[in-house]
C-alpha cells in the first residue's frame, strides 16, 4: 500500500512535471537527460524521474523524496548567497519548528563531536563541503552542501571542563528562496543525519 510520502511525493512530481520550466536544469542546477535530472544531494547521485526520485539508485518514497521534489518545484535562478549565515530561528514562520530543529539538527550530534571533528575533511568532501569564511568562530566548523543551493554551516565546540560540548547549524542567507520553511528545517535533520551516517 502506498504512503503518505510516497503520495506526496508522486503529487509533487506530477505538479513538477506537468509545467516544467525550460531552464529548470540551470536552477537546481542539475545535468538533464530528457526529462531526467541529475545532480548530488544528501551526499548521493540523486535522479529525478517522472515516475519517481532516487539517491543513489534507491527510491525515495518518503522524508527524503518529499525534501528533493520540493527543493525541485521551488527551483529559481537565484544564486546560492552563502554569507552572512543565518540561524534558523532568523527565518521567518519558523518559530513552531524551532524546538524539532534543534533537537534533530543541533543535538543529534552532540555524542559524536569528536568523531565529527576527525572524519571532518571525508565530511566535507561527501557532502560537497568547503572550510568555513576565517570570521567564523569555534573549536572546528565546515560548510556542507546537501542541495545544490542550500548549504549547511556546523559549527563545533568541544567539552571541556566546564562545559559540555555544543553544536550550531546555520543556513546559507537565503536558503528560504529554494524550500519553504518546514522542508528548510527537514534538510538540516537529514543532512545530520547523513553526517552520522558517515561516521559510522
Amino acid at each position: 500500500m502506498e504512503s503518505n510520502y510516497a503520495k506526496i511525493v508522486k503529487e509533487n512530481l506530477d505538479k513538477l512535471y506537468s509545467q516544467l520550466p525550460n531552464d529548470i536544469e540551470i536552477s537546481i542546477p542539475a545535468k538533464r537527460k530528457g526529462d531526467v535530472f541529475e545532480f548530488k544531494a544528501f551526499g548521493g547521485a540523486c535522479t529525478i524521474h517522472p515516475d519517481g526520485i532516487f539517491i543513489d539508485a534507491k527510491k525515495q518514497d518518503e522524508a527524503m523524496g518529499i525534501l528533493v521534489s520540493l527543493y525541485a518545484l521551488h527551483a529559481n535562478t537565484e544564486p546560492c548567497r552563502l554569507e552572512p549565515f543565518k540561524a534558523f530561528k532568523e527565518f521567518p514562520d519558523s518559530m513552531p519548528y524551532i524546538g524539532a530543529f534543534t533537537t534533530h539538527t543541533e543535538k543529534i550530534l552532540l555524542p559524536h563531536v569528536n568523531k565529527i571533528k576527525t572524519s571532518a575533511q571525508g565530511i566535507m568532501e561527501r557532502l560537497g563541503g568547503q572550510e568555513t569564511p576565517p570570521d567564523i568562530t569555534g573549536d572546528f566548523s565546515f560548510v556542507v552542501r546537501p542541495l545544490p543551493k542550500i548549504a549547511l554551516c556546523y559549527i563545533f565546540y568541544d567539552a571541556d571542563d566546564d562545559f559540555p560540548p555544543s553544536v550550531t547549524c546555520l543556513y546559507s542567507n537565503n536558503a528560504l528562496s529554494f524550500i519553504p520553511i518546514a522542508g528548510m528545517a527537514d534538510v538540516g535533520e537529514y543532512t545530520s543525519k547523513a553526517i552520522i551516517d558517515l561516521i559510522k
